[in-house]
């Protein structure tokens, strides 16, 4: 094989350790929405994982975007074991270092945004946050429904479920979180050819306002719109400036709350720290997490315009919302992107990534689309003959690459997007074994169809 700078491989994959952990575990562990990858981690740098066969891998999966720096990063690490024996679980105790944290968060907002901005720590996960953010507008409006996008993806939890438009996870649980709708989401490569796919931001706003404005339309007032501006586990589908710039005059006039998750794509992974700054809006809420701890420590926070602060001290609370480990991760990763320039770094290997892959495009008619923004990045794999979504060839292509040690992940409709979600800052002769292994898996994958 020709990629040899970052990957080495001892024995088959799995190899025969895993094998053994996987036959030991598999009666007592529940893989979630089949992110199940048949190797057992043993350690991790930067962007390469090691498993305990020995075999090393670029892992371009990055804890779904939650290694904002890559694994273990030197410098983040020494900050956590610097906190460590000082203070790990603070609760809501006042410390040096959720002071600064909090510092740092606000002065990486927009400008116009610093001042008006309040934080909310919440449960570790972005769910949580979601969650939290929800409860917010409806104390702050005394409304009651949500407006949320078809494609969007806003966790797991009970309420956060209710807005995610994913079916199958819906489906199982009885009596979700009521007075949800779902808008369509302008999604060209998918829209309907006698619908004209290059007017589907226009078409999809005016549905949008029309819903909202129409005074027999059934919709009262909601509570808050929820939008990704980058729906990420729903195929990586950057919606058009035109329409999110839209959604933000609309809730403006309406006086409804915009909460902006960015749970995945906040935290610099689209080239900006916050994703909905490439629009030009100022959301009323953003919700962060996931990229905030650096190298994968627990944390999410509302952020939100000080006119929306109505709730009671207490309204919301959770027990690991003082993890003092992760705003000393927090800061030293954020402190690194900004000194090392990360940011540029992100617009430049995007930029590369996404070019390479559209040349890989050409030659391989399986790759339908190909989206970006930053580091984060879809390929959408589909039938040629038909362009119908082809699930089974993009298991094939992930599990190959998986063969060749490179990891990657799925999402989108039917699982059909291979999902590219590397460190911040990984170097672009990582991201060139990346792509080399991406090409072989193809090709593979072609070959065996």
């Amino acid at each position: 094989m020709a990629v040899t700078r970052s990957i080495e491989l001892r024995t088959e994959v799995p190899g025969p350790r895993s094998r053994e952990i996987a036959e030991r575990k598999e009666s007592v562990i529940a893989e979630p929405l089949g992110l199940y990858v048949p190797v057992f981690a043993a350690e991790g740098h930067g962007a390469l994982i090691t498993d305990v066969d020995g075999n090393t891998f670029v892992d371009f999966m990055g804890g779904i975007g939650c290694l904002a720096v890559g694994h273990s990063h030197p410098r983040v690490v020494a900050a956590v074991q610097e906190q460590l024996p000082l203070l790990a679980h603070g609760l809501d105790f006042p410390t040096e270092i959720k002071d600064e944290f909090v510092s740092v968060q606000l002065d990486l907002l927009p400008e116009p945004m610093r001042e008006r901005t309040k934080i909310q720590f919440c449960g570790p996960a972005g769910a949580n946050a979601v969650d939290a953010a929800i409860k917010l507008c409806k104390i702050a409006t005394g409304r009651g429904d949500i407006v949320s996008f078809r494609g969007a993806f806003h966790g797991s939890s009970h309420s956060a479920l209710s807005v995610t438009g994913m079916v199958s996870q819906k489906q199982p649980v009885a009596n979700a979180m009521p007075g949800v709708h779902f808008f369509p989401f302008p999604y060209a490569y998918r829209w309907p050819a006698e619908l004209h796919p290059e007017t589907c931001a226009e078409q999809c706003l005016h549905y949008f306002e029309a819903g909202l404005k129409d005074p027999l339309g059934g919709l009262p007032r909601p509570a808050a719109v929820i939008m990704e501006v980058v729906q990420a586990e729903g195929g990586v589908i950057p919606a058009p400036i035109e329409f999110v710039q839209g959604v933000r005059r609309v809730t403006k006039e309406l006086d409804i709350p915009l909460i902006v998750d960015e749970v995945q794509s906040g935290c610099g992974r689209t080239g900006t720290w916050y994703a909905f700054e490439h629009y030009g809006i100022v959301p009323d809420a953003i919700v962060a997490s996931k990229g905030l701890g650096g190298i994968g420590m627990p944390i999410a926070v509302v952020l939100y315009d000080e006119e929306l602060d109505l709730w009671s001290p207490g309204a919301h609370t959770a027990t690991f919302r003082g993890n003092q480990l992760a705003f000393a991760a927090g800061v030293a990763s954020a402190r690194i992107i900004e000194r090392d320039g990360i940011l540029d770094n992100v617009s430049e290997l995007g930029d590369y990534l996404t070019a390479e892959l559209r040349g890989m495009q050409r030659r391989h008619d399986c790759i339908g689309d190909v989206r970006g923004p930053g580091l984060l990045i879809g390929i959408e794999l589909v039938d040629p003959q038909t362009g119908a979504e082809n699930p089974a060839f993009a298991r094939a292509v992930q599990r190959g690459a998986l063969e060749h040690g490179l990891i990657v992940e799925l999402g989108g409709r039917h699982d059909s997007v291979v999902r590219l979600l590397p460190p911040l800052n990984v170097s672009r002769e990582t991201a060139a074994d990346a792509l080399e292994i991406l090409d072989l898996a193809l090709a593979d994958a072609s070959r065996a169809a």
